[in-house]
């Protein structure tokens, strides 16, 4: 497997819903009630599990379903150095749902932190997959801390200053992860999203320019036998949604100047555009992953459908460099998606077989 060509045809974001005794088990440890050894033997035993079930579901790319995590991104940013977790007034709202409230904020300077819990959870992960499947571990992406809200103004003079130790960090991150033996890495990253939805406002080419040089900063550490990919979200919290816009305004940017390996794009309805932009890959040799499955609602897509859909983006992209994948993960957070596991592993079933039909065997 480990000379297969990543991402896979057939691949996948990441996260999976949580099962019911690890669920019993987090809130037990957040009550007091069994301690963090004992959390960790669940941990360990339910992502046996998910290994069994991802497997089982035909899917090579491996992960640990981010069962670890209560966030996709602030359990890994909140143990950075200088940044520190915090309950705010208010929520942030999605479309007809608020988010609960927990948030990050710099409080220091930031820099990378060599007992981040993260390669632990890698190195169990690894363990426990033992050469069955290929291991792909998520973090998120640098631009998570481009926020206006995030910046602290007592420790760094402006954003880019402070962007500069980030870059810092995540190259730290990605040297860490490469020595702990991560050969697939994926950056989750909502930014972009964000940059599609305010392409409007007076502060979007200054935003893009950073964004752009945050990718590339850290890329340029990046072994030549480690495979690192990013996935464009627009927020995904118990099926809602936050962002909207198409890839338009960031395409020359993110799709012929950045350096991943794969890109994992939404594509699953109206809210993502058309594939035009996908013309900007014209001199990427990086794989276009297609979200055209949605990971939000049970309803399963029509095969022949999203064959059709395949068809159409590979009139900007060979059909080579493409692939298929949900459009984002199952529970981006601990609570889920509205859909039942037996839903879930349907679709990720999905994915396999149409890819199978398209491309043939990875």
């Amino acid at each position: 497997m480990a000379n297969k060509v990543l991402p896979l045809h057939a691949d996948t974001v990441g996260s999976y819903l949580r099962s019911a005794p690890l669920k019993a088990a987090r809130a037990q440890f957040a009550e007091g009630n069994i301690s963090r050894a004992e959390l960790t033997a669940v941990e360990d035993a339910e992502i046996e599990k998910l290994v069994q079930a991802q497997l089982a579901a035909g899917i090579q790319v491996i992960t640990d379903g981010e069962y670890r995590r209560s966030w996709w991104h602030i359990d890994f940013l909140e143990n950075l150095n200088g940044i520190e977790g915090y309950v705010p007034e208010e929520a942030y709202n999605f479309r007809g749902v608020s988010v609960r409230k927990y948030n990050i904020r710099c409080s220091g300077k930031i820099s990378w932190n060599d007992a981040h819990p993260f390669l632990d959870h890698f190195k169990s992960l690894q363990k426990i997959v033992n050469g069955r499947g290929i291991v792909k571990f998520t973090i998120p992406s640098p631009n998570q801390l481009m926020y206006d809200y995030q910046l602290n103004t007592a420790v760094y003079p402006n954003k880019a200053a402070m962007m500069k130790d980030v870059q810092k960090a995540y190259q730290d991150a990605i040297n860490a992860f490469y020595a702990a033996g991560c050969r697939y890495l994926q950056i989750d990253d909502v930014y972009w999203g964000t940059l599609c939805n305010n392409k409007d406002l007076p502060s979007f080419p200054a935003d893009k320019a950073q964004a752009l040089e945050n990718v590339q900063a850290i890329l340029s550490v990046k072994p030549a036998d480690m495979t690192v990919t990013t996935h464009v979200c627009r927020g995904n919290y118990k099926s809602s949604y936050r962002l909207t816009g198409a890839y338009d305004p960031i395409a020359d940017a993110l799709f012929a100047q950045t350096d991943y390996d794969g890109y994992f794009l939404e594509y699953d309805d109206e809210r993502s555009g058309g594939f035009e932009p996908l013309k900007y890959f014209a001199a990427n040799k990086g794989r276009v992953v297609l979200g055209l499955v949605t990971s939000k609602f049970p309803e399963p897509e029509d095969k022949e459908f999203i064959k059709s859909r395949i068809r159409e983006a590979a009139q900007y992209v060979p059909l080579e460099q493409l692939c298929l994948s949900p459009q984002c993960g199952f529970a981006s957070t601990e609570e889920g998606n509205i859909l039942t596991e037996e839903q879930q592993w349907a679709k990720v079933r999905l994915v396999e077989e149409i890819a199978r039909e398209i491309w043939g065997e990875d």
